[in-house]
């Protein structure tokens, strides 16, 4: 059962409201099935925004930021529990600790990068949990094509690939994760 969900999104809104709308609306949707939020506990962008629907709807967030970041004043204050971790590294490893599954909204290269780290974990085995992208309209339908491309090239094995969900129904997506049985790693 999914309790606590880690949301990787943008520190930044993006050049369309729409953005922030939907990852308002989307940390709302978790708060209404009293869906924990775990995020990286910045104040700005898209990673407000979706704190901003869970605490605004009676939801609880764990934030996760590095002592440079809030050193920084990338912090947001209102997080019910907040934790300070030494560096990237350790924050991911938290996150990924603490939720139940993971899932990418829109954003940047970081985003991209914590999701993939999670994807990759399942085929050597490091992360029973499942992941999932918010392809809100279509951000990440070409991520989508390349995975199918490594699988049809035979790099990403149908396991593998069948283990990552893309789609912008929240009760979809939470019926995925719910139905989710990792897959064996990877044998050599």
């Amino acid at each position: 059962m999914i309790k606590k969900l880690a949301v990787y999104c943008g520190a930044r809104t993006g050049n369309r409201p729409e953005y922030s709308k939907a990852a308002y609306n989307f940390g709302k949707k978790m708060a209404d099935h009293q869906i924990e939020l775990v995020y990286g506990g910045g104040k700005f962008g898209l990673m407000r925004a979706v704190a901003d629907g869970v605490l605004e709807n009676g939801g609880i967030v764990h934030g996760i930021i590095t002592e440079e970041l809030k050193d920084r004043g990338a912090a947001y204050d209102e997080v019910q529990d907040f934790r300070v971790v030494s560096n990237m590294d350790k924050r991911k490893d938290t996150m990924m600790n603490l939720a139940d599954g993971m899932v990418a909204l829109p954003g940047s290269i970081g985003t991209l990068e914590e999701i993939s780290q999670a994807i990759s974990w399942t085929a050597i085995g490091d992360n029973a949990k499942p992941v999932a992208f918010y392809n809100y309209e279509g951000f990440y339908d070409y991520l989508d094509k390349l995975l199918k491309r490594m699988n049809q090239d035979d790099f990403l094995e149908n396991i593998y690939l069948d283990a990552i969900y893309f789609g912008t129904d929240f009760d979809k997506i939470l019926q995925f994760m719910e139905d989710y049985q990792a897959p064996a790693y990877r044998k050599y």
